[in-house]
């Protein structure tokens, strides 16, 4: 399973939510073998993405999602993907 996280962040925001994100991403990259990306809109400053490819434990990653995510942003939309 793939999952693309998405939402909005202040500019004033974006330093913290870095920092957050790198504590995020180390919890994924041990729990799920997992390793996050983190990537900004182009066209849209406020804009960010994380992308998790090949979750394999769909339970538990959303579970991690849903406990840990808001400290990132509150306004995440979790996306799921399969391939074609």
């Amino acid at each position: 399973m793939n999952y693309y996280v998405y939402y909005k962040l202040d500019p004033q925001a974006v330093l913290v939510a870095r920092s957050r994100i790198n504590e995020l991403f180390e919890k994924i990259q041990q729990q799920f073998g997992v390793q996050g990306r983190w990537m900004r809109r182009r066209d849209d400053p406020t804009t960010y993405m994380e992308v998790y490819e090949g979750v394999k434990d769909e339970t538990a990653f959303e579970a991690v999602m849903a406990t840990e995510g808001p400290a990132v942003a509150p306004n995440r939309r979790l996306e799921r993907f399969v391939s074609a």
